[in-house]
């Protein structure tokens, strides 16, 4: 059995519950804004059962889980106020129980949150991309409005973003970012030397890679409309160095599913940005065509099967 956790309208989820579909597998789909109906009991020897309404999910045969959560506090239950804040209070409960029980499974999971969690700090995230062999931007975190002045004389040109692993949308700093420095007090930012070149997102799917060249003039190819842009994603083919790091930084993460963001100077030289340990790659896979879907269908159940050949899980 594998399970897809989330929520069953997200693009991703829906997608690799069709490519399970395709190869036949047994899939349990535990959906968060199914929170009110969902029974959920787990022991201490990890085993358990999952139910939603008349559906049932025995734990002990679970061999895979794909994660695509969603933080419940924000989740749309379609019912009244009072309603909706008792729905999200159980859907949080349910959420640290699968948390918990993530962490001590012997199921194959793509991906574990002790693994994500290298992505709640961009700052350290950058640190671990460095040693997977990769350049990256010079970096600036800091509440000093002075220590920015002095960074933009070093580089000149500057992007910003936040420091978390929310998603942001990374900008270019001009010159009325600049009369709000004081502003910094409150709120520590992230500030990069900007790099110039061509956008590429790679996929990294167990031992397949996907990557697209993505043409656009935004600061934020993913905004691009926000500035007036057009975006165009080629799939592309990465230079075997450039796809062994891919590779590497990926395997040092502990991620079976990672969305890379690269971008190549006109020298030719490659930087990363950042890991995204949960990718919402369904927007490059309908772009370019990628089976991106199909191939996490085939990870969970290689994985799977290798727990259980292994004897970790029925």
């Amino acid at each position: 059995m594998i399970v897809l956790w989330g929520v069953a309208q997200d693009r991703p989820l829906a997608l690799v519950r069709a490519a399970l579909a395709r190869l036949g597998a047994a899939v349990f789909v535990l959906d968060q804004q199914q929170a009110t109906q969902i029974e959920l009991r787990v022991g201490a020897d990890v085993a358990g059962t999952i139910r939603i309404d008349d559906e049932r999910c025995d734990l002990a045969a679970v061999s895979a889980v794909y994660v695509r959560n969603y933080d419940s506090h924000s989740l749309d239950f379609g019912l009244g106020a009072a309603e909706t804040e008792a729905a999200r209070l159980r859907a949080v409960a349910v959420d640290d129980v699968v948390t918990a029980w993530l962490e001590v499974a012997p199921a194959f999971v793509v991906n574990p949150f002790s693994a994500m969690a290298s992505n709640n700090s961009k700052p350290y995230q950058l640190s671990l991309i460095r040693a997977a062999g990769f350049a990256t931007p010079d970096t600036l975190l800091t509440t000093d409005a002075a220590a920015v002045a002095r960074f933009r004389e070093r580089h000149g040109e500057l992007i910003y973003k936040s420091i978390s692993g929310v998603r942001s949308i990374v900008s270019r700093f001009t010159a009325e970012h600049a009369e709000r420095l004081t502003d910094l007090r409150w709120c520590p930012t992230q500030f990069q030397q900007h790099i110039p070149g061509r956008d590429h997102r790679v996929h990294t799917i167990g031992d397949d890679i996907f990557a697209c060249e993505i043409v656009s003039a935004a600061d934020d190819y993913r905004y691009a409309a926000r500035q007036g842009h057009a975006v165009e994603l080629l799939a592309c083919e990465l230079p075997p160095d450039c796809a062994e790091r891919c590779w590497k930084l990926a395997r040092s993460l502990a991620l079976p599913v990672a969305g890379i963001d690269l971008r190549r100077t006109p020298d030719g030289e490659w930087f990363c940005f950042e890991a995204n340990p949960s990718p919402a790659f369904s927007y490059y896979e309908s772009a370019t065509g990628q089976p991106i879907a199909d191939a996490i269908a085939a990870l969970l159940l290689r994985g799977g099967r290798a727990r259980s050949a292994s004897g970790l899980a029925d």
